[in-house]
């Protein structure tokens, strides 16, 4: 398990391009470079490679929010991993927006896991449970699905390098936000899995993020949590004070 806590800012559909470099100048100018933790901003994929050339490497890397998994061809608006390569660091995968409104499935989270790996790009794997599956207590069930689906074909040295980031879907921009203990409870389990099928070692290594209505307020009370690595930010990483804060608090959490 790393020490360094990673943070990203996950824009999701906003943001312009102009919009984008405004707030990239913004937050740097804020921020401090903390080598205790890691920034990650993933803006509109039209905003990806403008904000390449304008990134301070030393604060941020770049996250794309979603790849196709086929490297080229006849895929109408799709953006491959090997188009990526070169211009962001990490590609969120398997958000539960792409698998509920997009219907992608574990076979498309698995083959675009894959193509980010095979390009040098670190996947990070978002899974989580529905209200209706928290409801039926069927929260293992579904995080033991998804890690294996999103996982296979790779081998331990890959998994430990990767990403993990559990957002429960009920609490996903509801401002009904997880407790500390279930987090921490869903980590467990997320790692119990990943030693189950690649081992202890690569268990430990993986790094886990918790995502879901996280805010300056709460941020502090998740990174608490030993077996959690750092957070996967939606709506409050649109704010430069707000992420600022929350990365802050990341660091302040490293030195304890």
């Amino acid at each position: 398990m790393s020490n360094k806590k990673l943070i990203v800012g996950n824009w999701k559909m906003n943001l312009t391009v102009h919009e984008s470099s405004l707030y990239l100048h913004k937050l740097g100018g804020a921020l401090k470079a903390h080598r205790s933790v890691e920034v990650v901003l993933a803006p509109s994929m039209l905003a990806v490679q403008s904000m390449s050339l304008q990134v301070e490497r030393k604060l941020f890397k770049l996250a794309s929010q979603n790849l196709f998994w086929k490297d080229e061809g006849a895929y109408t608006g799709e953006v491959s991993a090997h188009m990526l390569r070169g211009l962001v660091s990490y590609a969120i995968i398997g958000h539960s927006e792409r698998r509920h409104i997009f219907g992608e499935h574990d076979k498309d989270v698995r083959n675009k896991v894959q193509a980010a790996v095979r390009h040098g790009i670190t996947p990070i794997l978002c899974v989580g449970e529905t209200a209706h599956e928290r409801a039926a207590k069927e929260t293992t069930g579904v995080l033991h699905d998804q890690i294996v689906g999103g996982l296979a074909n790779l081998t331990a040295d890959e998994v430990a390098e990767l990403v993990i980031a559990y957002e429960p879907v009920w609490a996903i921009g509801t401002g009904d936000n997880a407790l500390p203990a279930d987090v921490e409870r869903a980590a467990h389990i997320i790692r119990r899995q990943v030693e189950h099928l690649y081992g202890r070692e690569t268990a430990a290594a993986v790094r886990v993020l918790y995502g879901g209505s996280v805010s300056s307020q709460n941020a502090s009370s998740y990174l608490a949590i030993t077996a959690i690595d750092g957070l996967l930010v939606g709506g409050a990483s649109l704010k430069v004070k707000e992420f600022e804060a929350i990365v802050e608090a990341a660091f302040a959490a490293g030195k304890r």
